[in-house]
């Protein structure tokens, strides 16, 4: 090729190069916002739940369901969101995610409003805006290791995937802490709603006039380059005969339950102990900082080393090991360092697999959409996440009004919950077990992906031999 050409070709595909550059970051930031906003969403009334339950006249088990609703409908709509993102596409999947996230946020809104009030029944718009809003969860959650997989090159994949797929936790941590900065009283409930809502607004807005292209216009790896997904049917059938893809499901799922649960209910877990509300925001904090720390460590790690299935596999054993201490810890008064050790460790290890795990999904599924392959094990988390919720709460024990006990509605006793943590405890290490010793898999997709490369760089190479006339 002549000089002039190259210049010519360079000058040509520059500006292509920096523009996708640019969508490729600006729809990364998009998924961001939309995932941190729908978690905040989801657990708005989470660390809060004895001012929401004596604010709104409700039960403790009714302001739960307004967590446990999430849960429930994505099982369903889990199995759509695949379809939608693996045979419509990314762009679809975004924008709709963030229409129903936004209307979510308006109509819960609706609870406060004196024009619009159902007296006694104003829980209802609650439950109707986070049912919306949980119907958006399935849609955006599947979306990190899709963006990943069609807008990133492969040394950059884990990276994405992380910094997306943490911005669901980031929107735990900000519910964690705002919430009962917001709250002090049961009457500033109307300002929380009003302030949770705006994430959803400003991701609304930019999805629906910023996403404009289905896929970039040059693939960023030789995976996205020779696209081979099946068809969605097929792959689920491809998954269900997949024994490394089961066990994956399996544990990684329940984890993600244990996770949901821990972060939904620990407000109820440590007030029963005498640790305040503000205390619990702080715990849940710290667990989900250093879960994005872990997460970011990980994926950077991951990304230069591919040590997918090593990693993953330490990660549970220390997470599990955490969940041990934090069981014992919780159970007593003035453990205030224990339990905050105990979280931080719990969240490093067991946020930092998640990324990572969904990108081993992909690998030892390959060539399942990316959509179909983390969609179902977030169905399968769905599915344990309520079995957990419902299994815990069961196993509560109401015990007579304690003087030190910190939750608001104490005037039946306040709820022990000794046997629930002891069993996630339990629950988590027998998982952790199981994943290390049964699971192993192949990387298919970077195999496939070194193959193509090989066949390119054979091809150049028998062109090159070829003399010239």
């Amino acid at each position: 090729m002549e000089r002039g050409e190259a210049v010519g070709l360079l000058a040509e595909h520059g500006p292509c190069r920096l523009k996708t550059y640019r969508r490729r970051w600006f729809l990364l930031a998009v998924v961001c916002l939309l995932n941190c906003s729908n978690a905040m969403l989801w657990l708005t009334f989470a660390p809060v739940a004895d001012q929401t339950a004596a604010y709104f006249h409700i039960s403790l088990e009714m302001v739960n369901w307004l967590s446990i609703v999430y849960l429930l409908i994505s099982i369903p709509f889990g199995l759509v969101a695949t379809w939608v993102l693996d045979s419509v596409g990314l762009r679809c999947a975004v924008i709709l995610s963030a229409w129903l996230n936004m209307m979510g946020s308006i109509i819960r809104m609706f609870s406060v409003l004196k024009f619009m009030s159902l007296g006694s029944q104003n829980y209802w718009y609650l439950f109707v805006g986070q049912c919306l809003c949980a119907l958006a969860q399935p849609l955006v959650i599947f979306s990190p290791t899709k963006l990943a997989a069609l807008w990133f090159p492969d040394h950059q994949r884990a990276t994405a995937n992380m910094i997306s797929s943490m911005s669901n936790p980031l929107g735990i941590l900000i519910a964690n802490v705002l919430s009962p900065a917001l709250v002090p009283e049961g009457r500033h409930i109307p300002l929380m709603l009003g302030v949770y809502a705006i994430p959803a607004l400003t991701a609304c807005l930019l999805a629906t006039v910023g996403i404009r292209e289905k896929v970039p216009p040059t693939p960023p790896s030789a995976s996205a380059t020779n696209s081979t997904s099946q068809p969605f049917f097929m792959g689920l059938k491809m998954l269900l005969r997949n024994k490394p893809y089961i066990i994956l499901t399996v544990c990684f799922g329940g984890g993600i339950g244990m996770f949901t649960c821990f972060s939904a209910l620990l407000e109820q877990i440590l007030c029963e102990k005498g640790y305040s509300n503000v205390f619990a925001g702080l715990d849940g904090a710290l667990f989900t900082v250093c879960g994005l720390l872990g997460a970011f460590l990980l994926g950077l790690y991951v990304d230069r080393t591919r040590n997918f299935i090593e990693s993953t596999k330490i990660c549970f054993c220390l997470s599990a090991l955490a969940s041990i201490i934090f069981a014992v810890a919780s159970r007593f008064r003035d453990q205030a360092i224990a339990l905050a050790i105990a979280s931080s460790i719990f969240g490093f290890f067991g946020f930092a697999m998640y990324p990572v795990a969904m990108e081993l999904a992909v690998e030892c599924s390959y060539p399942v959409g990316e959509g179909t392959s983390t969609g179902l094990i977030f169905v399968a988390s769905q599915i344990e996440g309520v079995i957990f919720m419902i299994l815990l709460q069961a196993l509560t024990v109401r015990v007579s009004k304690d003087p030190s006990s910190t939750c608001a509605l104490d005037q039946d006793g306040a709820l022990d919950w000794t046997t629930p943590v002891l069993l996630v405890a339990g629950l988590c290490s027998a998982m952790a077990c199981f994943y290390v010793i049964f699971f192993h898999t192949d990387y298919k997709r970077l195999h496939a992906e070194t193959s193509s490369s090989d066949m390119v760089k054979a091809e150049d190479t028998g062109s090159d031999d070829v003399p010239e006339a």
